[in-house]
């Protein structure tokens, strides 16, 4: 009785690769090189050397300090002959307060390149303080007002956590505590020029950190692979393959910090499932992003896992006769569950398993209560997630929707 359903999904990717359903065409383009390993970063002086001498270093609360990396870079930046000035305190959900602090120390000291060493906070504000240097108006007009983001001091980085995938996309998410706003854009221009992906600068992440940077990998990836429009067959099977990945290897990396193989494996998922690569030509709008960002504004909760909570709600909120196909692929590719079973029933049992993935094996908090959110502000959220409109992504979602999801 499944056989047809089969035969439907194995001709629908036929079409998609023969050119018989329409798929946008696009342009890929990322030119941020990089030195990924041990020992790759003897080449930081000869990169920050080919922008200039002023580099500003920025970091957050000093824990690259306790793993030594701070005096690593402290010394290839010496040994370069480079003027070295500094920007510490950036905090997780980065304030643009932090971004003023940096665009504004770039304008007086004259910086000609950034150096951003931390997790995807520092690098999403480094990115924008080298926006902000570059034109007079307050950097938070880069969000309120959606002023051009058209020119930036090049940037560098070193990243020690593997999870937003800053150190290869032109992105960046920042916070305003005083509006209670989170919000995020990209630009062309805020691509890092070079990065160095070193997996022993994540030895010393703690299991919850880990848990929920693995979880904000996932949701890069399940953000493109549950969307509407036709996509390449080849795109898809990459990204199972991340996503195969991450299970893989992040309880691996939760019980054995400094194990290499698990923290590579994590790292370079990180970069390729933000990259822009698997986006093919897709258009769609984030769906799980914009509205997380909402509750990490108002209860500054750790992104991953406000991520890890509402994922699965929404692929419950989204899942029906239509979108069912989507979901079985997702059940056998990923999970492993068995294609002989009743699409419907893999497409739950597939949900039910991301849950069992997010809250018993890495061990997040299930609800948004136990996160410290509260039913009164959920009317506000949703409203404010749509832009008092409707987030066009996988499943049109107006404010009820959220609400719902919520």
């Amino acid at each position: 009785q499944f056989i047809p359903r089969l035969q439907k999904w194995e001709s629908s990717c036929r079409k998609m690769i023969k050119g018989e359903q329409k798929m946008n065409d696009f342009i890929y383009h990322n030119p941020v090189k990089v030195y990924f390993g041990k020992n790759q970063l003897c080449h930081l002086g000869e990169e920050l050397s080919k922008f200039g001498k002023r580099v500003l270093l920025t970091y957050g609360g000093g824990s690259i300090k306790k793993i030594g990396l701070y005096d690593k870079v402290k010394s290839e930046i010496k040994k370069s002959g480079l003027e070295l000035f500094e920007l510490s305190g950036i905090q997780p959900n980065p304030r643009i307060d932090s971004v003023r602090k940096g665009a504004q120390i770039c304008k007086d000291k004259k910086i000609d390149v950034l150096l951003a060493v931390g997790g995807g906070s520092t690098l999403d504000a480094t990115k924008y303080m080298a926006a902000g240097a570059c034109v007079d108006f307050d950097p938070w007009d880069f969000f309120s007002k959606w002023a051009p983001i058209e020119k930036a001091l090049p940037v560098i980085t070193i990243p020690t956590l593997a999870a937003t995938g800053s150190e290869m996309n032109g992105g960046g998410v920042i916070s305003n505590p005083e509006t209670k706003e989170k919000i995020g854009r990209s630009s062309p221009v805020l691509l890092p020029k070079v990065s160095f992906l070193d997996p022993t600068n994540t030895f010393t992440v703690n299991s919850y950190h880990t848990a929920c940077g693995s979880v904000d990998i996932m949701s890069h990836i399940i953000e493109v692979y549950f969307a509407p429009e036709p996509d390449l067959y080849m795109l898809d099977t990459i990204m199972e393959g991340l996503m195969r990945t991450v299970i893989k290897y992040a309880p691996i990396a939760m019980k054995e910090p400094d194990n290499y193989e698990a923290r590579a494996n994590l790292m370079w998922s990180s970069s390729w499932a933000i990259n822009g690569f698997i986006d093919g030509g897709k258009q769609h709008e984030w769906s799980c992003h914009p509205i997380e960002h909402e509750l990490s504004a108002i209860y500054d909760i750790t992104h991953g896992l406000g991520l890890a909570i509402l994922t699965p709600r929404w692929l419950e909120y989204c899942l029906d006769e239509h979108s069912v196909e989507k979901y079985y692929q997702f059940g056998t590719n990923v999970f492993g569950i068995d294609p002989n079973i009743e699409p419907m029933t893999v497409a739950k049992k597939s949900i039910d398993m991301l849950s069992e993935f997010f809250f018993d094996t890495l061990g997040l908090e299930s609800s948004l209560s136990k996160a410290g959110a509260q039913e009164k502000d959920f009317s506000f959220m949703a409203k404010r997630a749509c832009r008092g409109g409707i987030i066009k992504g996988f499943k049109p979602l107006g404010q009820k929707d959220i609400e719902e999801i919520f």
